[in-house]
């Protein structure tokens, strides 16, 4: 299943809900959001008949996201549901961690392949700065839970400054913005903190450059290049490390003593997108090509009348048009205006 570049679409991130435990305030307004009414959200068997349409046409990786995917009820059925599809070869969740200990069991017996869990400080008042709760025991017990069980854990860390909520005039490319500079300074020690995970436990850690949608446009971002200069500076042993950790671009370094890897995700300084295999699709069905633009092909109309080769030929035009790459180092031409909680991560 190719796009019209030539690019194999074999991923397929699916988010299940709008609703989260957190308020991490780079994601979501102070207020919070109105969430979507739960009869307008896709069906398990309504996601599950997309799946197996996807994986006839080549899908072979699905990651269920939300909001929350834990939140939702019986997520573990639909784990099951898919991983039973033939084709598919992964079902990964990526998830805050609140609630994954409580329900890791039936989630492994339902046949989970894998979780990114999203963690952006070791630090109980900064993560409640950044969450509006005091939940950091919990995520750390979850991440011991899966290593104990043996579930490829990875966390994933925003590059965010100490004083990112500070509103920034306009995007911050590489070399051109003091602020973003300070703001990675400061930031520095948190970084070294949330490195002793990868030093002492192994899993992946993997710092990603904050996107500039919804809530993110509002403040300046920190240059992943920057950081992984400062994680040489500190560590000039440091070396590339050419595993293979998954489907996702992350690129992953060794550091020696370090029980697990170190991954650097730059979605805006060091765009990826001609090597891109992914597509998403919303929890209300709406397949979203590129992060970037608020482009969207409806498959739900067609879900719900049960015309199966409608939804095929929707999701084949969606595949086929999908951007060349996203603009998000020009603001102005940037078209989505949804909040990441809403679009699926």
């Amino acid at each position: 299943m190719k796009d019209q570049y030539g690019r194999e679409i074999e991923y397929m991130r699916i988010s299940v809900t709008d609703r989260c435990n957190l308020r991490c305030r780079y994601c979501m307004p102070e207020g919070g959001i109105s969430t979507i009414p739960m009869e307008e959200l896709l069906s398990y068997e309504e996601i599950e008949t997309v799946c197996l349409i996807a994986a006839d046409m080549g899908i072979r990786k699905i990651r269920l996201t939300g909001g929350e995917p834990l939140v939702r009820l019986e997520v573990a059925k639909l784990v099951r549901m898919l991983r039973q599809i033939d084709g598919i070869d992964s079902v990964t969740m990526t998830t805050n961690g609140i609630l994954l200990k409580q329900h890791l069991d039936e989630l492994l017996e339902a046949g989970l392949s894998g979780v990114n869990i999203s963690l952006d400080t070791l630090d109980p008042e900064r993560f409640r700065n950044i969450t509006g709760v005091d939940a950091l025991d919990q995520v750390l017990d979850s991440i011991h839970a899966c290593l104990d069980r043996g579930l490829q854990t990875k966390v994933n860390t925003v590059l965010i400054p100490d004083d990112f909520f500070a509103p920034r005039e306009a995007f911050c490319k590489a070399g051109e913005c003091p602020e973003r500079d300070r703001g990675a300074e400061t930031a520095a020690e948190n970084w070294w903190s949330m490195l002793e995970l990868a030093r002492t436990l192994p899993v992946d850690l993997r710092f990603i450059e904050l996107m500039p949608i919804g809530e993110g446009r509002q403040y300046y971002q920190i240059s992943g290049a920057d950081a992984l200069q400062m994680l040489k500076d500190r560590y000039p042993e440091l070396r590339e490390d050419h595993t293979v950790h998954g489907s996702g671009p992350a690129v992953y370094y060794k550091i020696p003593g370090f029980a697990g890897t170190v991954g650097m995700i730059q979605a805006l300084h060091g765009k990826f997108c001609a090597g891109c295999n992914r597509i998403r699709m919303s929890a209300t069905g709406k397949i979203k090509p590129c992060l970037c633009y608020a482009d969207t092909f409806d498959l739900k109309p067609a879900l719900r009348s049960r015309e199966k080769e409608e939804v095929r030929r929707i999701l084949s035009e969606a595949i086929y048009r999908k951007p060349s790459s996203h603009c998000f180092e020009e603001p102005d031409e940037i078209s989505e205006d949804k909040r990441m909680v809403s679009i699926g991560g």
